[in-house]
């Protein structure tokens, strides 16, 4: 799916709007018929808050299950106030936070052969999805900017699934790649 810079502004201040409507005691999730294709059409996103460059928060979905643009409202009030590894955004903290929307492509199957095969042919930059029937959990490309060693990327994924570095020699465990399109407010101020 690819998206012009009014979609990318679009979809912007739908999170933005999201979280206001929250404060304001007014959630109402906008009418996806209103919009036109690709924000109407099927889409799956994550919305990412940061803070003074820190997370803050980043909830989002896989699996495209509704339109673009009501995911991503939805997603960035679960960002905002239900992301468990944050405290709730209070309105104080709202001034400055930076948001950042991921668009994902459909996820596609990585079959690999144990630990050591998925370590030498998985590439880089791309998202990861790691399912076990005991575990689910995902890394958006960016994170590789912060865990750019590829051991520490799986370790920390499977840790992030609640399972060990075990996991990936498994034959029930499925991994997915997937690309994203990321923009932030600050991104599209230059276009």
């Amino acid at each position: 799916m690819k998206l012009g810079k009014r979609e990318k502004k679009t979809l912007l201040e739908t999170a933005r709007q999201a979280i206001e409507d929250v404060f304001s005691g007014r959630v109402e999730p906008p009418d996806p018929r209103v919009f036109a294709p690709p924000l109407s059409e099927v889409g799956a996103s994550f919305v990412t808050l940061r803070k003074g460059g820190a997370l803050r928060g980043c909830i989002g979905t896989v699996e495209p299950h509704q339109p673009l643009v009501l995911d991503v409202y939805k997603n960035a009030i679960a960002a905002a106030f239900k992301d468990p590894r944050f405290p709730p955004l209070s309105r104080g903290e709202w001034p400055g936070v930076e948001l950042e929307v991921s668009v994902l492509s459909p996820k596609e199957p990585f079959p690999f052969e144990g630990y050591a095969d998925l370590l030498a042919r998985l590439p880089e930059g791309v998202g990861v999805v790691l399912e076990h029937p005991l575990g689910r959990a995902t890394y958006l490309p960016e994170v590789w900017e912060d865990l750019p060693e590829k051991r520490l990327f799986l370790a920390t994924l499977a840790r992030k699934a609640g399972l060990d570095e075990g996991v990936y020699d498994d034959p029930r465990t499925r991994v997915y790649t997937y690309t994203a399109e990321a923009f932030t407010e600050k991104d599209l101020e230059g276009e």
